[in-house]
């Protein structure tokens, strides 16, 4: 995987420059590119934090130009299904591909890693003169959106080595191959991986940032405000949601000055998570299949709130028992690695082809 500055831009395959930033002639960025993702509409601009945030597009001619705003994040850069290229942390820029033959292509546009403590913004595609931006791509009629942490963002999964710095993992951290988007794709669905490093149900990992934890940004569209409600526009209606949070709560031992004991730990895991389906449940309907990911020592845990939830008459509420058989964990800081990523995505897969989940 390439490893670069903070402030590089990596280039591969079809011929591309960087230019200053140039303005779409279109009528507001939403109303040209599909996305399933949480995003704040500016008009002229779309805001966003979750990794693996993709912009959709068709465009007529021979060059196409992604108008980017972002100093953290990283992306790729896709034309008729080929990635094309990867850029590093790219600021603000009109990044152009051309070189493309003559007729109709699609693009696509997506964030690889998370960058909580930043907001990126994306301006529209521009067509080449020439050439012409056309009507979005029709959204897939599936949605999964998956809610979880380092595990689900795909954190340092790209990498040679178990051991990283920070600019390893940023640059070797890819969603875009992770088990959530690959399961998507499978399944031809749109997706949305609301995945926040670090962050547990009620306890982050190794009991840090003890004032807030996952549930503090769910709501949320821009992660680094306060207070941020993201607004649904009314077409993100999941038929299935998979929960996969608890590493963090119970991968360390508790510190001296938590405020846990072992049994308080997993009680107060259990009444946030049941609460947390039942968040879930309020928002997208009884027909949503909410699927809650258990692995290692919280699986009982999940086990049982999914349990208690279906006794007490929620139907379509069911647990799966992550199988970490055959993982080398080789991505950064014992993470899943692509090959692990493409292994539960072929498990979870063929879990859900037995769900009968309302697409």
């Amino acid at each position: 995987m390439l490893v670069a500055s903070a402030a590089s831009m990596v280039l591969l395959g079809t011929a591309a420059a960087a230019t200053t930033a140039a303005a779409p002639d279109k009528k507001g960025v939403a109303a040209s590119v599909h996305t399933a993702g949480r995003v704040q509409d500016g008009g002229d601009v779309l805001r966003y934090s979750w990794p693996g945030v993709y912009f959709e597009g068709r465009i007529r001619g021979t060059g196409v130009g992604i108008v980017l705003d972002d100093p953290a994040a990283d992306y790729d850069v896709q034309v008729d299904g080929t990635t094309v290229a990867t850029l590093v942390t790219p600021g603000r820029t009109t990044h152009w591909v051309d070189g493309l033959g003559k007729g109709v292509h699609t693009v696509r546009l997506v964030k690889r890693n998370d960058t909580p403590w930043s907001t990126s913004a994306f301006g529209g595609f521009v067509a080449a003169p020439g050439g012409a931006v056309l009507a979005r791509p029709v959204a897939r009629s599936r949605q999964i959106e998956f809610v979880g942490d380092s595990l689900t963002a795909g954190y340092g999964n790209l990498s040679a080595s178990r051991d990283c710095t920070g600019e390893q993992v940023a640059r070797t951290t890819n969603a875009d191959v992770g088990y959530a988007a690959l399961t998507a794709r499978r399944l031809r669905a749109d997706h949305q991986i609301n995945a926040y490093s670090g962050r547990g149900m009620v306890r982050n990992y190794n009991g840090g940032s003890p004032e807030e934890n996952y549930r503090t940004f769910y709501d949320r569209a821009l992660l680094n405000e306060p207070g941020d409600v993201w607004q649904n526009p009314g077409t993100w209606r999941p038929g299935l949601v998979v929960v996969h949070l608890g590493t963090n709560d119970f991968s360390t031992p508790i510190n001296p000055g938590e405020p846990w004991t072992d049994e308080s730990l997993a009680a107060a895991y259990r009444s946030a998570y049941s609460g947390f389906l039942q968040k879930l449940r309020t928002r997208y309907g009884p027909g949503t299949t909410l699927l809650a990911v258990g692995a290692g020592p919280f699986a009982g845990h999940v086990e049982q709130v999914v349990r208690e939830r279906a006794d007490a008459g929620d139907r379509r509420v069911r647990s799966w028992r992550l199988d970490d058989t055959g993982l080398d964990l080789m991505g950064c800081h014992w993470h899943y690695s692509a090959r692990d990523h493409r292994l539960l995505a072929d498990r979870l897969t063929s879990f859900l082809a037995d769900l009968p989940i309302r697409w």
